[in-house]
């Protein structure tokens, strides 16, 4: 049987692989998890993004956990990182995020993470999906009743709480600064514009009209194009993109060219090491990271530490060492010393504060470090169950990786969310790595599709 918990929590096609009824034993199992390792009824956070089928889980979910007892605190629409910091402040016993992040907004997502902001480890997963199994064999698992069925309270008013956080991680104002801001229909339209208006800035807010099914849709960290058309047209000092839950972020810089997660955690690492504040010199980056990222942070004294795709794998390996910056090509950066995850908001408000301290441009960002050209795939798969072991497939990896050589690099791997492969290769022929590519895909194609 599949693992119910991807890289990112529980995703699925709304009503179909994600269901209601899913969502409910998500909700009890949840519950009696953390009433049991707490020793009292449960307090679980609940927050959402602006998905059509967000109300229908959230009610789903705060029945499963009054059913069994707890108390479920309902603080609506805000960003993934406002759940992770509101939890661990209100000393909450975890916090349940309603998103499949950037996409589309038929899709669906439960993701959960423990009372001190983190997201959960895999074992502990892995013992409230064998809950949830329990539950499916015997509903009546944990049922109270009379004064201690659960309850719920709903705190919109917390996000104000989560702006006032933002704010407080940056010493900079940004009188002056004219920016456009990609909200992504999504979790951030509410929360983003207030905190940049906040610290002075001059702000120009697109994609801010969430309407149940325009999150992420041609918009957001996923689709920059109508940003890069809006900085151009308002003359902005740099344009601000968030995906649907917000823990991302991306930039474009004032003369329209694209900002990605490389170049910002590049920059914030070299600033951080000038001052001395980048913890062991080292950053940790995913194996997703352009060869130029690496000889950036090594040619101004730096190292870097890689780990397999995924936030959560940048995170522990950041705690296991005490480093405090880390992040993806893709906008999740972690910044340790304020937060407990990817937060979009706060990595936008890093990079702003380098600019303003460094008084540079924001295209100074996109100049400190050289990108290899790097194409990625997408191959849409029936499974992804046994890629690793095909022959074929095998072969036709080994023979792209001859045909680069040592001047570049290709990496196959599953999605962990969705239904793809993804084949990526990396060299300083853009011509050369569409042809690889598209051999290995097309492989991919025939023997998993």
């Amino acid at each position: 049987m599949a693992r119910m918990f991807g890289t990112d929590g529980v995703r699925g096609k709304s009503n179909i692989e994600l269901t209601p009824e899913l969502a409910y034993k998500l909700g009890r199992a949840a519950a009696i998890y953390f009433a049991k390792e707490n020793g009292d009824s449960a307090t679980i956070f609940i927050g959402r993004d602006t998905r059509l089928s967000g109300p229908m889980y959230e009610a789903a979910l705060t029945a499963g956990i009054c059913s069994a007892g707890g108390h479920a605190v309902l603080v609506g629409v805000m960003p993934t990182p406002a759940v992770a910091f509101l939890a661990r402040k209100h000393k909450a016993n975890a916090g349940i995020v309603i998103s499949a992040s950037h996409n589309p907004f038929y899709d669906n997502g439960i993701k959960i993470f423990g009372g001190d902001g983190y997201k959960l480890p895999d074992a502990v997963e892995d013992k409230i999906e064998t809950l949830v199994h329990k539950i499916e064999e015997n509903d009546d698992l944990y049922r109270p009743t009379d004064e201690k069925i659960g309850y719920l309270t709903y705190r919109h008013d917390l996000l104000d709480e989560y702006i006032g956080f933002v704010v407080s991680t940056t010493d900079i104002e940004l009188d002056g600064t004219k920016i456009v801001l990609d909200c992504a229909n999504g979790a951030a339209y509410e929360a983003m514009p207030k905190i940049l208006r906040r610290l002075g800035a001059d702000v120009i807010v697109i994609n801010d009209k969430p309407n149940g099914i325009n999150i992420n849709d041609n918009c957001g960290s996923t689709h920059l194009e109508s940003l890069q058309k809006a900085v151009i047209e308002n003359k902005a000092d740099i344009g601000i993109a968030h995906d649907g839950d917000a823990d991302r972020c991306l930039c474009i810089d004032e003369k329209g060219q694209f900002i990605d997660g490389d170049h910002m955690i590049a920059a914030c690492a070299i600033y951080m090491m000038g001052k001395g504040t980048l913890k062991n010199n080292t950053v940790v980056t995913t194996v997703m990271a352009n060869i130029g990222f690496h000889k950036a942070i090594k040619e101004n004294g730096g190292r870097t530490e890689i780990t397999a795709v995924g936030d959560r794998y940048v995170l522990e390996n950041m705690l296991e060492n005490n480093y405090n910056l880390g992040g993806e090509q893709s906008g999740h950066i972690i910044f340790t010393d304020f937060s407990t995850t990817g937060d979009g908001p706060v990595t936008a408000l890093q990079v702003l504060s380098y600019l303003k301290r460094t008084r540079r441009k924001a295209s100074a960002i996109t100049n400190i470090m050289t990108s290899y050209p790097q194409l990625l795939v997408n191959v849409k798969v029936a499974t992804k169950e046994g890629w690793e072991d095909n022959g074929n497939i095998k072969l036709a990896i080994e023979e792209g990786k001859k045909q680069l050589g040592e001047n570049g690099r290709i990496l196959v791997r599953p999605s962990g969310t969705e239904p793809l492969i993804r084949v990526m290769a990396e060299g300083p022929d853009q011509k050369e790595l569409e042809e690889i590519c598209q051999k290995i895909a097309a492989v991919v194609k025939k023997e998993q599709g």
